[in-house]
């Protein structure tokens, strides 16, 4: 964590009291966002994303796989994330292993609806290939170039680039098999791809509080003065598709009812600069 003298603190506290942070935004507003996509040929899609000092960077591979037999019609998703040692002082040794596990863990719960897959923000029925016999399996692996702060919220908006970047190869089925009791033939596409759907996958909006108030997008410094933090995934329709807790202190759920509904309405801003970013971001990849 980040190591600050009292004075500092009183300057970080006073500062969010008064809505004005130490790098001169307000409660509810980001740092800059950037998104590149396509920065790893090799995968099937990928994107950096930076929030102000928080680099990290998200790539999406798809391979066939076999439907588990509680899910038979839909396919799978996994998400891995690894933090590099020279991201954060506090990332060498086991330090970035622990938080690697825990953002790993607040991203399936945020994106995938937990076990049952519920509300999840990522439509699994849309990587059946075969019912039963044949899926998709996507595996989806970040990693924390360089941490400010906001690492979950981060690795959200570059895993929902990547996947706006993904192109999954077209399968074709042979019929005279798809009914026996063996694995189905396939004829793999080298030219046709499908463009994932990404308008149902959730932004992540972590909403930490210090003392009374809450912010949006909080640096390293900000976040080792918090009480608390929620993230809460949302789509752009307002629904919410997960939420995740972290920090020591307790909550009332009338102050986490409050804070998802100040997510739902900062919600709009992170949306629509994601929107133009991501569309200038594969303008520019189509160009090059």
């Amino acid at each position: 964590m980040v190591g600050l003298s009292i004075a500092e603190k009183h300057f970080v506290q006073g500062g969010i009291a008064q809505d004005l942070r130490t790098d001169g935004r307000k409660r509810l507003h980001y740092r800059p966002i950037s998104v590149e996509t396509g920065v790893i040929p090799q995968a099937n899609g990928s994107a950096r994303v930076r929030m102000g000092a928080t680099d990290v960077i998200v790539s999406v591979k798809a391979e066939l796989g076999k439907p588990s037999m509680l899910q038979p019609d839909k396919g799978k998703v996994a998400i891995f994330v690894d933090c590099s040692p020279t991201a954060a002082p506090m990332f060498e040794g086991r330090g970035g292993e622990e938080l690697a596990a825990e953002l790993s863990v607040s991203l399936q719960r945020c994106l995938l609806g937990g076990k049952s897959g519920t509300g999840a923000g990522i439509d699994l029925s849309s990587l059946k290939v075969v019912e039963g016999k044949l899926c998709w399996d996507v595996y989806i692996d970040g990693l924390v170039v360089s941490s400010d702060g906001n690492l979950l919220d981060a690795l959200g908006t570059a895993i929902k680039a990547a996947l706006s970047n993904t192109g999954i190869p077209k399968v074709e089925v042979a019929q005279a098999n798809a009914s026996m009791d063996e694995q189905p033939e396939v004829d793999i596409s080298d030219e046709e791809f499908l463009q994932f759907d990404t308008s149902g996958v959730p932004v992540i909006i972590t909403l930490t509080k210090v003392g009374r108030h809450y912010i949006v997008d909080a640096t390293s410094e900000e976040e080792s003065q918090m009480n608390s933090a929620v993230s809460v995934s949302i789509n752009r329709h307002g629904h919410v598709c997960g939420l995740t807790k972290r920090g020591g202190a307790g909550l009332d759920l009338s102050v986490v009812l409050d804070m998802v509904s100040v997510a739902k309405h900062v919600r709009q801003q992170l949306i629509t600069v994601l929107d133009s970013e991501i569309s200038t971001a594969e303008a520019s990849e189509a160009d090059s």
